[in-house]
This record gives structure tokens, sequence and C-alpha cells, in this order.
């Protein structure tokens, strides 16, 4: 796991040594341990790999020379339901031509080696990495998504690889392209890129995506998958009256709010959100914007899924890097630790939000003193009079 930046601190003693073996025993243990609890539950109860499995039938439907979109859904959440961009199930093709048994466990398998590889090359000291991957096993959104055969390990990875390589234009173009190809909401790392005006990896992302579209088409039945997309996003992306999901106004909704408030509090976090990726664009480090952005582009879906928060673990990891433990907190508030108890769905905006919150207080400090030393730093200007004298 120690793959990047060294450790800050000097020759560490008996009791540190032997803390952060114990650190390392444990995350081991709960990336194991509770995941897998979880999975071996839910293949005892025929529930592993519901989500995967609509991709592979989407393939399959492919295949077949049937419509890669099911026409008759109405609400989503549903089994089988695909709707994720047409580019994506180019990425889906390999496994999808194997048995749907071989190919679960492949994708869990790939998740498992994703969701890994995200944590091991996250630009933090080893000892935060250890103790992203020890929240990483408590997380109930991780054992959750990788039940399911969610996408989240994938894009816990995409980002992690822009946030590591924001600077390499190629490699950022890449990551935001596949990002989008996966879903749409990562697209907004795009949107920060041409905020940031990292045109070349804009280029290269929106190639990409033009050529995956092209093949896609193609591949998948011609033009007419593109309005069939648009007419199911339309139809299964209700942000409020959606069954079991986690916006803040879905939540609002759930709690008793009308549709008419619930749907303001909704629009208002939108717009903050939209507002905090703009202004940390313009105004912060290019690391702490960037994850600005990312936790906005989960916020900014009109569903919001629980395991979508494992995404958090990234901005939770930025912050332990700068000493604030506290932050912590965050991800065990939606860990298998607080099921006995239950996991109250407003858990999970206010986990959103309070990351937003801490990224958006610790960002502008940071920038508030690079300012500072740059004006210190910055040679003295003298009249003309008086260098003439």
């Amino acid at each position: 796991m120690a793959l990047a930046t060294p450790e800050n601190a000097g020759p560490a003693g008996p009791g540190a040594t032997t803390a952060a073996a114990a650190l390392r025993v444990a995350a081991i243990l709960s990336i194991v341990v509770v995941p897998g609890v979880v999975i071996l539950s839910a293949v005892g109860a025929g529930t592993f790999g519901y989500d995967f499995l609509a991709y592979h039938q989407a393939v399959e439907r492919v295949v077949a020379g049937d419509r890669l979109y099911d026409p008759s859904v109405q609400i989503t959440g549903g089994f089988g339901l695909f709707y994720y961009p047409p580019p994506f199930v180019l990425l889906l093709l390999p496994l999808g031509l194997l048995p749907s048994a071989i190919a679960s466990n492949l994708w869990l398998g790939t998740s498992a080696v994703m969701l890994l590889a995200g944590i091991a090359i996250l630009p933090v000291r080893p000892t935060v990495r250890w103790a992203i991957l020890l929240l990483a096993g408590l997380s109930w959104p991780v054992a959750y998504a990788l039940k399911l055969g969610q996408v989240g390990p994938l894009l816990l990875l995409l980002f992690a690889v822009g946030w590591r390589w924001r600077d390499r234009p190629i490699v950022f173009g890449l990551a935001g392209a596949i990002g989008t190809i996966v879903k749409i909401q990562p697209g907004i790392v795009l949107a920060w890129a041409v905020l940031t005006r990292r045109w070349t990896a804009v280029v290269v992302a929106a190639a990409l995506l033009v050529l995956a579209s092209v093949i896609a088409t193609v591949v998948a039945g011609g033009p007419s998958i593109w309005a069939d997309y648009l007419t199911l996003l339309r139809i299964v992306s209700d942000p409020i009256t959606t069954p079991h999901n986690f916006t803040p106004g879905a939540v609002a909704y759930q709690m008793g709010a009308p549709v008419g408030i619930a749907a303001g509090i909704q629009v208002v976090s939108s717009v903050a959100a939209v507002a905090a990726v703009v202004v940390a664009a313009l105004r912060m480090p290019a690391d702490v914007s960037l994850l600005v952005a990312i936790v906005a582009s989960q916020l900014l879906s009109p569903v919001l899924w629980d395991h979508y928060a494992l995404l958090l673990l990234l901005p939770v990891a930025w912050l332990l890097e700068r000493g604030h433990w506290w932050a912590i907190a965050i991800p065990l508030s939606t860990s298998v630790l607080m099921l006995p108890v239950g996991l109250p769905a407003i858990v999970f905006p206010i986990a959103f939000w309070v990351t937003m919150a801490a990224l958006l207080a610790v960002g502008s400090n940071e920038a508030a003193r690079a300012r500072v030393t740059a004006d210190a730093s910055a040679p003295e200007v003298r009249p003309l009079s008086q260098s003439l004298q």
C-alpha cells in the first residue's frame, strides 16, 4: 500500500510501529471479512450481482440484435434496469459474452482489484491509505456496491487516477472520459477541467467520448439508441419521488415534506453544488477543487443511491492527509457499525454536504495562506523617485 508519498515523520518508536502494524492488520481483516460476509449472504439469498446482471442482460440484448434499453421500464431500481450511457456497453462486451454466473464472479474480482488499486494510488501518506482501506472495509456502501456488482469501485479508481495525475492532461482526459462513459455525472470533472483551463485534457476526453459514442451507435443498434436512452432517463430520473432515493429532496419528501418543498430543497442543493464547483475551481488549489467537483457529481445526480457514498473515501483521504482526523466520522456514519441502530436516510445527504463544507472550508484556508505566502515573498516595488536617488 505504500506507493507514493513518504512519511513526514522521523524514525518511529516501538509504540508507533506497533500501532502502524495494528492498523494494517485491521485494514486487511476488515476489507476481507465485512464485504465477504455481505457477499456470501447475498449469494445465499439469491441477490448477488443484482445490478451487474442488468449490465449482462443489456449486452445479451445487443448481441441478440434487440434494443439496448427496455422500453417497458417505468421506475428506477427494478431488476434488470440498464440506464447507463450507450458507450458503457462497449466496456461490458467481454463479460457479457460469458455465462452470467462466471461473468458475475469475474466482475466481483475485477471490482475488488479496482477498489484496492484506487486506494493504493491515492496521493496521500501510507498511513492515510491504510486508514482509508480500514474505513472501506467497514463501509456499508462499499460492501453493498460489491454485493450488487455496481460501478462504484470503477468510478473510485477513475477519480483516484484523475486526482493523482490531474496535471497529466492525457491521463486526466482519459480518466474523465471513461468515467463519463460509465455514468453521466462524472462528466462534471470535465467541466472542472474547462474551468481550470486544462484544454489538452478536455480535447482528449472529447475525442474519446465522440469515438466511443460512434462505435456504440454502430454496435448497439443505430442512432435510435440515443432517443431510447433519453426517454429512459426522463422516466426514471425523478429526484423526489423515486423510492429508496437519498437526494436531499427525496429524503425531505420521505420525511413528510410536500413535493413542492422537497423539490425546492433539491434545487437549492443542486445550485449550491454547482456554485461550489465554480468557486472552488477559480479560487482554490487544484487538488481540493477537483474533489469538490467529485462530491458535486453525486449531489447533482437525480438519483443518489446509498452505495454512492463510497466515493466520499476520496475527500476523506484528503482531509486526513491534512490532519483533520475527525473526518473518519464521515464514512463511519454510513458503516456497518451503524447497521444495528439503523441507517436513517438523512445520514447520506448530510454526509455528502458535510464533506463538501469541509472541503470548501479547508480549501479556502489553504488558498488564503497561499496568497499570504505569495505576497510575502514578492519583491518590494519601490517608487521610481526612490529608485533614482
